[in-house]
């Protein structure tokens, strides 16, 4: 009988081991992939490396911004040559202009609104800032150093997303377990969540978006789920099934995007390294296609290109283009950009 079952033991490891790689979930979506975007070519002023990124995005006119951390708070020292901590560059990674320098106690978040203005999310000095393309200051939300709860402040704040009318939503975020609503000019409307596992309640709200219907999407990291509410933060269902996600982006189409990890541990222990991007049905949360790709930010720009932030000091440029056939020596010596 004990060689019996050792046989089907046995027998049982062989086939696990002869079935290969595990398939994408929803298939394999079908990419290229530019992995040194903003680097290659060489357009940046002499020397600039990116630090750790931590957020990218693209307006309407193809520019993409990306919010680096040139300090590591940390080790207490400056990782990177750069003194602006947001860069801004052409759809094909030419530099264009920068700013920030000095700025920011740790740079977190970074979205462009439908008018071009651009927000930040500083979870080292706990505010919310807003920008025109240039850098100039148009509103700031919180209390710079002051950690708190109530309307005037935020606890490290994560992400803001924007509803049609012009009213927007912070995820506060590290210290705090909510998401606060504010009006088109910053003013205070309400604010829900807290630290938990119920629903409604939050352990990290690492990001939050906004769809065509109002609907408000919160990524609970810790927590291994995605959180759905309406417009007044009343709980109407949640996704168990994607993971740590680190960061959702709805296009104006509703076509749903995240970077996520299989779990929260998974996350933290390879520093969203091995990570996997995802398409996802908004309707149903079903996944339509993935990727494996390193990441803590993405934005997918107007012409369909999908970009991501990674603390690995990278910002991904991926686009379509699969390859017909393996590369040869010459190929293999040129970088995806120079295509």
């Amino acid at each position: 009988m004990h060689r019996v079952i050792f046989a089907l033991a046995l027998t049982t490891a062989v086939w696990a081991a002869e079935q290969g790689w595990y398939p994408h979930e929803g298939g394999l979506m079908k990419y290229r992939v530019n992995i040194r975007f903003g680097e290659e070519p060489e357009t940046m002023p002499a020397g600039w490396k990116f630090g750790r990124v931590s957020a990218v995005a693209t307006d309407s006119a193809g520019e993409v911004y990306v919010f680096h951390r040139p300090n590591n708070p940390a080790l207490g020292k400056r990782i990177s040559p750069i003194p602006d901590s947001l860069i801004v560059f052409d759809a094909k990674g030419k530099y264009l202009r920068s700013w920030g320098k000095g700025e920011f106690g740790n740079e977190h978040g970074l979205r462009v609104d439908r008018e071009g203005n651009v927000w930040i999310t500083d979870n080292g000095n706990h505010v919310v800032i807003k920008y025109t393309r240039k850098g100039e200051r148009l509103l700031s939300l919180g209390i710079k150093g002051k950690a708190a709860t109530d309307n005037q402040t935020f606890n490290r704040p994560t992400d803001i997303a924007f509803a049609a009318n012009g009213d927007f939503y912070v995820s506060d975020g590290y210290g705090n377990s909510r998401v606060v609503k504010f009006s088109k000019d910053g003013k205070y409307l309400m604010d829900w969540g807290k630290r938990g596992t119920g629903p409604g309640e939050f352990n990290t709200p690492h990001s939050v978006q906004v769809d065509s219907k109002g609907l408000v999407y919160v990524s609970d990291r810790e927590n291994n789920r995605i959180q759905i509410f309406d417009a007044n933060g009343k709980y109407l269902r949640q996704w168990n099934h994607l993971g740590a996600t680190q960061n959702i982006f709805i296009t104006p189409k509703d076509e749903m995007w995240i970077i996520t990890h299989r779990d929260n541990i998974e996350n933290i222990t390879y520093d969203t390294l091995a990570g996997r991007l995802m398409r996802i049905d908004i309707a149903t949360g079903k996944i339509l296609g993935a990727m494996e790709s390193p990441g803590h930010w993405l934005n997918v720009s107007p012409s369909g290109e999908i970009f991501v932030g990674s603390l690995t000091g990278n910002v991904f440029r991926w686009y379509q283009g699969w390859l017909t056939r393996s590369v040869g020596a010459e190929e293999g010596l040129r970088p995806a950009n120079a295509r």
